[in-house]
């Protein structure tokens, strides 16, 4: 319906006109979709337009109030008039402005001059301001808002979305959840079964657990269903272990009770997750197991034609090619009734061509993303998903091992000997585990090691490992295509042998280079001592001082340090860079070169801030003072940027016997915390205070 009036004076107001007339009061436009629309501002004179509508708008998106009065107070009915060309009224600009306390009170102070009906007015898309409200997320305007209308929260927006739907779809906890407190557990006409899955979906899309929660508790029927199942075997992070230390748990402490409307923390919203997992989980497993192999299995894909399906590269395209061209020859030569294929159509794609494949099968899929506790919890359940394999013959440990995710790998320690007949099965193409391994990892799985020398370091440490997993007969089997693990692992991973030399080298040669220049200074300065020497006997002047000797000290073991990370440098540049040497050898001489290295810094600072002690005292100690100080600074610099490789040098060097942990169990067992006695995670502590538990309960 759209009604224009005209040749009107700013001073008429505007009376609302019946279906279909027309009344000359001022130039109006008025739309109505799904509901009551607002009345569109559009001046005849353009110059008017910029007078009142454009202050008013921007009144709105500042929070201006003193300015929005004075034009409201002058033109009251402005309230209920759009001002922009989708059809938005001033308080659905103030809505879906930046959240700022200047707009919660323009708010407030705009909805004085409204009735309940106006807040529900909607612009082009069909929207409430309170749906834009939280789009935005501001909850302090949201809570106005129905204050004033509480009406407003069952009303449903554009594309059928309700405000907490919107809330949820933008990420908005604290609004999702005031909305939820509202709509009487979904119970209302607008929340259909359909739109009560989407919600929950969303929910775990946006790891918004606690609602998604709460919406399984009152709504048990959404649980019944694969889908939910489907998006949380996907959320690697919401499952994941998190340990906090003292040091955390304080500052979040200290802003729980600054802001106590604060969202829930990470390690709730975990606990969260993992209840609502085992919520949906219980659901699924009573029933038929039928029924619940096909929930694990997912949708089938799209039918693939092995005619039509692209070949990897250019020489399998032009075999592929050839093979067709000789194959339609000789079926053209010995068809003796065309009439017979003819009937079947050009496009008819015979039987053992086309393969279902089921690609989103729930267990491989958390397998992939390397879900542990997501799988843990399933199997608890239903224990023979271990057995279970995808379309290429392989289980849920392959698919570990083939990603590198060790916790997955770890269970195999935990099921006893059923692991000697999980770790010798064979995929299609006839790879076994220890082939899977011999397999370079994705880019992705190498990222969080430093190094393309630590890359191939953690390489052979997965292989090394697989290959004491599994029987020694399958060592030496070779597949399809003729090559043994070893092989297959020596082929694929040439490139990264050969920039891990390169990328060894590299940092030998520049950490070389600095390892002299700190020897060839302090080894100058042991001849040139602060104050000099007395020409009579050759004795140093301060040689009784402490200054002095802790100066001497720390110049020759700046020395010796430095002298020794020169020939562990020198010893990595002229290695031979076998594959086995990027094990242990090479990153022990890194790790060996890097610590000699900081500690010659460091000790080349101390001799020269403690020079300047020898020589100042008294009224003049704040020298020596403020150079230490400044002194410090290249010694953090240099801890801060090398730490991390350090870090990871040590980590996987010396930590890669905790990498595979056959002690720890995650299926049956629980490494319980909750009697830990210190609140942060110190392993030697908590191993002490374990046993001490335990000797107290026996006690």
């Amino acid at each position: 319906m759209r009604r224009v009036l005209r040749n009107c004076s700013w001073q008429q107001h505007w009376r609302p006109a019946r279906e279909g007339q027309r009344r000359p009061i001022l130039e109006l436009r008025t739309k109505k979709k799904k509901g009551d629309g607002a009345l569109f501002f559009c001046l005849g004179s353009r110059k008017d337009y910029i007078k009142t509508a454009v202050p008013l708008y921007e009144a709105s998106i500042k929070g201006d109030w003193k300015a929005a009065k004075a034009i409201l107070d002058e033109r009251p009915e402005l309230v209920r008039y759009s001002i922009t060309e989708n059809d938005e009224t001033a308080l659905h600009v103030a809505a879906s402005a930046k959240r700022s306390k200047h707009v919660e009170e323009f708010v407030e102070h705009l909805l004085t001059y409204m009735n309940e009906k106006d807040l529900e007015l909607r612009n082009n898309s069909s929207n409430t301001a309170l749906c834009l409200a939280a789009a935005a997320g501001n909850l302090k305007i949201v809570e106005i808002m129905v204050n004033k209308n509480r009406a407003l929260v069952g009303m449903v927006c554009g594309n059928g979305m309700t405000p907490l739907y919107m809330a949820v779809l933008f990420g908005h906890q604290d609004v999702a959840k005031y909305f939820y407190e509202r709509s009487h557990k979904l119970r209302h006409t607008c929340w259909t079964p359909e739109n009560c899955e989407w919600l929950l979906h969303k929910c775990a899309e946006s790891n918004m657990f606690d609602i998604a929660l709460q919406i399984v508790k009152d709504r048990q029927e959404l649980c019944g269903t694969g889908s939910l199942l489907q998006i949380l075997a996907r959320k690697t992070e919401a499952f994941a272990e998190t340990e906090s230390n003292i040091i955390k748990r304080t500052i979040y402490w200290l802003f729980r009770v600054m802001h106590p409307k604060m969202g829930v923390s990470e390690k709730e919203n975990k606990m969260k997750a993992l209840e609502l997992l085992k919520i949906v989980w219980q659901n699924i497993a009573e029933k038929p197991k039928e029924e619940i192999d096909n929930i694990l299995r997912g949708p089938p894909d799209n039918p693939i034609n092995q005619d039509d399906k692209p070949a990897s590269d250019k020489d399998n395209q032009t075999l592929q090619l050839l093979k067709l061209i000789a194959d339609n020859v000789v079926k053209m030569q010995k068809n003796k009734e065309p009439a017979a294929t003819a009937s079947e159509g050009p496009n008819a794609v015979s039987e053992h061509n086309v393969k279902t494949k089921y690609s989103s099968r729930i267990l491989f899929v958390a397998a992939k993303m390397g879900n542990t506790r997501f799988l843990v919890e399933l199997i608890r359940k239903y224990p023979d998903l271990i057995w279970k394999l995808n379309d290429d013959g392989q289980s849920i440990f392959h698919i570990a091992v083939k990603h590198r995710h060790e916790g997955i790998y770890n269970i195999l320690y935990e099921i006893g000997s059923m692991k000697d007949l999980i770790t010798p099965l064979k995929d299609k193409n006839d790879n076994n585990m220890l082939h899977l391994v011999g397999r370079k990892a994705k880019k992705k799985q190498l990222e969080d090691v430093s190094g393309v020398a630590l890359q191939m370091q953690r390489e052979l440490l997965w292989f090394r490992e697989v290959e004491e997993m599994i029987p020694p007969s399958y060592r030496e089997m070779k597949n399809k295509d003729g090559l043994t693990p070893h092989d297959l692992f020596t082929k694929e991973h040439k490139d990264l042998v050969k920039q891990g030399e390169e990328w060894m080298k590299g940092t030998a040669s520049q950490c070389m280079v600095v390892a002299t220049l700190i020897a060839t200074i302090v080894f100058a300065a042991a001849f040139t001592v602060p104050g000099g020497y007395n020409q009579d006997n050759g004795i140093p002047f301060f040689y009784r001082k402490r200054t002095f000797t802790l100066f001497v000290l720390a110049d020759a073991m700046s020395l010796f340090s430095a002298s020794t990370s020169i020939l562990m440098f020198l010893s990595i540049l002229t290695s031979r860079y076998a594959e086995r040497d990027f094990l242990e050898s090479l990153p022990k001489r890194l790790m060996l070169g890097l610590a000699t290295l900081f500690l010659s810094i460091t000790t080349m600072m101390v001799a020269f801030s403690v020079s300047f002690f020898v020589l100042y005292h008294k009224d003049l100690k704040w020298i020596p003072i403020l150079i230490t100080l400044f002194a410090t600074m290249p010694v953090l610099l240099f801890a801060t940027l090398q730490f991390p490789l350090l870090k990871d040098v040590f980590q996987w060097t010396y930590g890669s016997r905790y990498l595979f942990q056959p002690r720890k169990h995650v299926l049956y067992y629980e490494n319980s915390s909750k009697h830990r006695w210190f609140p942060f995670t110190v392993p030697f502590i908590s191993r002490c205070t374990s046993k001490i538990w335990k000797l107290l309960q026996v006690q």
